[in-house]
């Protein structure tokens, strides 16, 4: 039997001078365009609670404001990264009526910056590079083949550095684990997790150990003038050490998870 598999793989990009600062106003460009049109459904919310736009309302209005003087600018971005900024705000709205989620928030400078190509790349594996549109080719750093039909791609920036995750659809056969053993799962704070079975997996504690280089640097950021160069500077070595942390536990949590559900067909958790 055949199931449809969609699969994301992500890759550090290696972008030029010009394509980075491209990068950066693309990912500016769809925030304001998804603020814009909250704040417009936010003023419309209030008059009328039960009122309901429609991804097609919020898109009719992209022509008019390349046409305005003032944000003419957005004609240099690629209008399917702005098309896809409006859809997830179209999401968000359809989960907070749904009483899945709260009311959609305000996107901020340098939280979760990114932006998304639905067509119009193009992968070029033997060659370890993208084309993006309005950026052109891109190199990036490969670490594994990509395997199905690239659907989309999403460009983010994190700790400094950008990163494209292609996701792919493909066909495989139903999976059919080769243990048939089960196991429960207790998380904790002292230890990591304890299966049933008796085995331990310890804490791995990658704050703890980063804890005082980062109090030092957050002295030495809070000792300069803000918002200043040298502030910005070390405003950056904080987010690249948080960064090494959070990149620390990710790939803690990989790797356990990977050798439990190897050994184990069935996983119960608390």
């Amino acid at each position: 039997i055949l199931m449809q598999r969609l699969q994301a793989y992500k890759f550090e990009l290696m972008p030029n001078g010009e394509q980075t600062r491209s990068m950066r106003r693309f990912v500016g460009a769809c925030r304001f365009v998804y603020n814009r049109a909250l704040a417009w459904q936010k003023e419309q919310y209030e008059l009328n609670p039960k009122i309901k736009f429609s991804y097609l309302v919020l898109q009719n209005q992209l022509p008019n404001l390349k046409k305005d003087e003032q944000t003419s600018w957005l004609k240099e971005i690629p209008s399917q990264a702005l098309q896809c900024a409006l859809r997830d705000l179209e999401s968000a709205y359809k989960n907070f009526f749904a009483k899945r989620a709260s009311f959609p928030r305000f996107k901020k400078k340098g939280v979760r910056d990114s932006y998304r190509y639905p067509q119009g790349f193009k992968v070029e594996e033997c060659n370890n590079r993208l084309f993006l549109p309005k950026l052109g080719w891109v190199r990036y750093r490969k670490h594994r083949n990509i395997e199905g039909i690239p659907k989309n791609l999403t460009i983010s920036q994190q700790g400094g550095k950008w990163y494209a995750s292609i996701q792919t659809e493909r066909e495989v056969e139903t999976p059919l684990h080769p243990s048939t053993t089960a196991a429960g799962i207790d998380v904790g704070v002292a230890k990591f997790a304890t299966l049933s079975s008796g085995e331990i997996f310890e804490p791995k504690n990658s704050f703890r150990n980063k804890a005082q280089r980062l109090a030092r640097y957050q002295r030495a950021m809070s000792r300069k003038t803000k918002f200043s160069k040298n502030w910005q500077k070390a405003k950056r070595k904080i987010n690249k050490l948080h960064t090494t942390i959070a990149n620390i536990r990710r790939d803690y949590l990989h790797k356990t998870s990977t050798a439990i559900g190897k050994n184990h067909a069935m996983i119960v958790i608390e």
